[in-house]
């Protein structure tokens, strides 16, 4: 039987009902058009609530997912370990373990803490919250991530100043609505490199900068409150370059710029998977970039917003569905983000039926290849207009 709620109350919705967010740069109410298609998520809802219902199963992982959460922690840490062992003498050798664990870190954001975060991994909350500690483990922050994924980017997808994950800096364009300079022009041959530092940025500054940012928005009460939790951001920090840095630093017998090099190239590895993977759902040519009005009102309802701003890939592999945490079907997961993972390519058929009854575009590229080829174009052409 389906013992859950498909709308469960946890933060994300909470924060969705229960407080207005509003963005720095605009300083208004965000809000969505509640008369666009609201018989398609009702619809829709009765629909994959009847198929866990019909198949008797629940919203949550399931063996597989402890299955993976065993491999990737595992990618993640046993190379760390055996580098701290001072066994290893190679530069080469150095390199291959901590590239092996920048794929498992990946593996680790993508696939266990991202479904934990959003309360989908396990219907025991405890269980989700340690285990959306492994961010933390991975040298991020599970509140500040809580914040700027759960909420910011799952409510208010490719909307200019209110998701935060096209909020860039200057160098880089990400909306047609954003500021354009000159330099946009050559963004599509120099983004790997930032995408590559995407990590090292969460690992040192970001989290700081962000979590002063969101608390000015509200989302983190001032005074004690606030100051305790840049402490667990800072200690937590400490943890992480204490294994994955500090250690080695002092048990492996090769110079100490190798060492932080081979670090780096870790993080290089865990960016570029984890930035392709994302950004090939939602800056591509065919996704929807709205403007809110001047009452700051989205010209659609929440559910179509998510179709008209996301895309999925690759829906045949199931062996690349699997690495990175089924990921590729970014529709299924941002109307359903509080379900696991391993659900998505079967709901992926009732969301692509009910769509097409609607006559709601359901986007969707053959490949990954394919999808990274049109988030390509889709940089040079904001990088000109």
């Amino acid at each position: 039987m389906l013992n859950c709620k498909l709308i469960e109350d946890n933060q994300l919705l909470k924060l969705k009902r229960n407080r207005e967010i509003i963005t720095m740069a605009q300083m208004k109410t965000l809000k969505f058009d509640k008369t666009g298609s609201p018989e398609f998520s009702k619809i829709l809802r009765l629909r994959v609530n009847e198929y866990f219902k019909k198949n008797n199963k629940n919203i949550y992982g399931n063996r597989s997912m402890v299955i993976k959460t065993i491999i990737m922690l595992s990618t993640f840490f046993i190379p760390l370990i055996f580098i701290s062992t001072g066994l290893v003498s190679s530069p080469a050798l150095l390199f291959a373990l901590y590239i092996t664990s920048g794929l498992g870190m990946a593996g680790v954001g993508m696939g266990v803490m991202h479904d934990a975060i959003h309360g989908s991994y396990s219907k025991n909350k405890t269980v989700n919250k340690y285990l959306g500690y492994t961010i933390n483990l991975i040298g991020a922050n599970a509140s500040v991530w809580r914040v700027q994924h759960n909420v910011l980017h799952h409510t208010y997808t490719n909307v200019d100043e209110g998701d935060d994950d096209i909020n860039a800096p200057f160098f880089l364009r990400f909306s047609p609505h954003a500021k354009l300079y000159w330099i946009h022009r050559f963004q599509y041959l120099y983004i790997w490199f930032f995408y590559g530092l995407s990590t090292i940025s969460w690992i040192t500054m970001k989290d700081f900068v962000r979590v002063h940012r969101y608390q000015k928005m509200g989302f983190f009460n001032e005074g004690h409150e606030f100051r305790k939790e840049l402490l667990k951001i800072f200690s937590w920090k400490v943890l992480y370059y204490s294994y994955a840095l500090v250690l080695p630093l002092i048990m492996v017998p090769l110079p100490a710029w190798i060492i932080i090099l081979a670090f780096l190239s870790m993080h290089f590895v865990t960016g570029i998977c984890i930035s392709l993977v994302f950004q090939t759902a939602h800056i591509v040519s065919d996704a929807s970039f709205p403007t809110p009005d001047e009452e700051g009102v989205i010209p659609s309802d929440w559910s179509a917003h998510q179709l008209a701003t996301t895309s999925n890939y690759s829906p045949k592999s199931r062996i690349f569905s699997w690495l990175i945490g089924g990921l590729n079907f970014q529709i299924e997961h941002h109307l359903f983000p509080n379900i696991c993972h391993v659900h998505y390519r079967k709901l992926s058929g009732i969301v692509s039926e009910t769509a097409r009854e609607f006559n709601i575009p359901y986007m969707v590229k053959t490949s990954f290849r394919v999808a990274l080829w049109d988030h390509v174009k889709m940089l040079r052409q904001l990088g000109r207009a």
